[in-house]
C-alpha cells in the first residue's frame, strides 16, 4: 500500500488461515481490510467517494495484491489519482475491470455497516445475489449487465412514447429482449440462493441463532419462460406508460431472510441480524469453495465485539476450517484461539503494520511498517 488512507508505504503479509489484526481504535485496522478489497476489486468497500482512500497530502494511491493459486502466483494492482481514470492491472496486463480477472482472489466482507444487507432496501440484496451468482458461475455475470441495458432501452422508449414520438406498439420488441435476459437473470438468482439456503440454516444453528434461518429468493415475476414474462409486461404496459418506467421484472426482486418464520428485517434484533448476516456469508464461502478452486478470503471487521464468548468460539471454529480469514479487533483476547500456532497476528499502530512480537503468534512472512 502506498498513500492509502493512513498508510504512507506499507507491506503486509497474511497467514494462510486466520490472521488477527489488532490495534487501538483509529489505528488503521479497517483501512488495511479496505486496501485488500481495493487491490482485488478496484473499488472501495466503505465509500462511494474514492477520493477518501488517498492519504491526506498525497496526490495518488497504489495498492498491489499478490496471491498464490493452483497455477502459481498472481498479482492485481490499482493506481488511483482523483480526477483521473484508475490504472488496473492483472498479472501485469491492463484491464478495464478487475472483477473480470479470473485469477483475482474472491472476497467476502463483514463490516458493521453491512447490516444494511439485512435491514436495508431490496436493491442491496439484489446486487448481493448477483455478485454471488457471478462468483459461482463467472460465465453468467454478463446476464445482469445485459438485462440492465435492455431495461434502460425500454425505459427510454417509454419516454419517447409518452412524448408522442414513438408508437406504443414499438415496445413489443424491447419486451421480448428484456424478457430473454430477465429469465436468465432470474434463473441465476434462483440457483444461487438455492446453493446457500441449507448451508445458511446450518451456519445459523452453529452460531447460536434460536429458530430456523430461512433464506429464499422472492422474484417479482412468476414467469419461467420468456413468453410468459412478455405477456406479463404486455398486461402492465398501460401502467408503465402512465408512470414513465418499467415497474415489473427482476429489477424489483428481493432476498427474503426469516428467522423462526418472521421477517428479520422487520422483527429481528440487531444481534439476530448480525448473526444472520454472518451465517449467510459463511454459507456463501462454503458454496463458492465447491465451485471454485479456493474459498473467498473473509474480511471481518470488528465482528467479535457484539458476540458472546460461545458465539465467538463457534465463529472461529468455522473460520479455521479452511481458507483465509482476517479478523480485526481492539482486544486479542476477544478472538478464541488467537494464541494457537496456526493463527497469524498483525499489530497496527499509527499507520504502521508489524508482526506480533510473541513467538507463539506467527506471521506468514515479513511485514513492513511505514517508512
Amino acid at each position: 500500500m502506498r498513500d492509502f488512507r493512513s498508510y504512507h508505504d506499507a507491506r503486509v503479509a497474511l497467514g494462510e488461515g486466520v490472521t488477527v489484526i489488532t490495534g487501538a481504535n483509529g489505528a488503521g485496522k479497517t483501512n488495511l481490510l479496505e486496501a485488500i478489497y481495493f487491490g482485488c476489486t478496484g473499488r472501495s468497500c466503505r465509500t462511494s467517494n474514492e477520493r477518501e482512500v488517498v492519504r491526506f497530502g498525497a496526490q495518488a494511491t497504489r495498492v498491489i495484491v499478490t496471491s498464490s493459486a493452483e497455477d502459481g502466483p498472481h498479482e492485481t494492482s490499482v493506481g488511483f489519482a482523483p480526477g483521473q481514470p484508475k490504472r488496473l492491472r492483472a498479472d501485469g496486463a491492463p484491464v478495464e475491470r478487475l472483477l473480470d480477472a479470473p485469477a483475482r482472489p474472491l472476497l467476502s466482507v463483514f463490516l458493521p455497516d453491512r447490516l444494511d444487507l439485512v435491514k436495508g432496501p431490496p436493491a442491496l440484496r439484489r446486487g448481493h445475489i448477483d455478485q454471488l451468482a457471478a462468483a459461482l458461475w463467472p460465465a453468467r455475470a454478463p446476464s445482469r449487465r445485459a438485462y440492465a441495458l435492455a431495461l434502460a432501452q425500454r425505459n427510454a422508449l417509454i419516454g419517447r412514447v409518452r412524448a408522442g414520438v414513438s408508437s406504443p406498439s414499438s415496445l413489443s420488441a424491447w419486451d421480448s429482449e428484456l424478457a430473454r435476459h430477465a429469465i436468465a437473470l432470474m434463473e441465476s438468482r434462483r440457483q444461487a440462493v438455492a446453493a446457500v439456503a441449507t448451508a445458511a440454516e446450518r451456519a445459523g444453528g452453529r452460531l447460536g441463532l434460536e429458530g430456523r434461518l430461512r433464506v429464499s429468493y422472492h422474484p417479482r415475476s412468476r414467469a419461467t419462460e420468456a413468453a410468459q414474462l412478455v405477456e406479463e409486461l404486455g398486461e402492465r404496459r398501460e401502467r408503465d406508460l402512465e408512470r414513465g418506467f418499467t415497474g415489473h421484472g427482476p429489477h424489483r426482486d428481493d432476498l427474503d431472510l426469516e428467522l423462526g418464520g418472521r421477517d428479520l428485517r422487520a422483527y429481528g434484533s440487531q444481534g439476530q441480524q448480525r448473526l444472520a448476516l454472518l451465517a449467510l456469508l459463511l454459507a456463501e464461502r462454503e458454496a463458492i469453495a465447491e465451485h471454485r478452486p479456493a474459498p473467498p478470503v473473509m474480511l471481518l471487521d470488528d465482528v467479535m465485539s457484539e458476540l458472546d464468548p460461545r458465539r465467538r468460539e463457534a465463529l472461529v471454529e468455522v473460520l479455521r476450517g479452511g481458507g483465509q480469514a482476517l479478523i480485526t479487533t481492539t482486544d486479542l483476547e476477544q478472538v478464541p484461539g488467537a494464541h494457537e500456532a496456526d493463527v497469524a497476528h498483525v499489530v497496527v499502530s499509527d499507520g504502521r503494520a508489524a508482526p506480533a512480537a510473541s513467538a507463539t503468534l506467527p506471521a506468514a512472512s515479513a511485514v513492513l511498517g511505514t517508512r
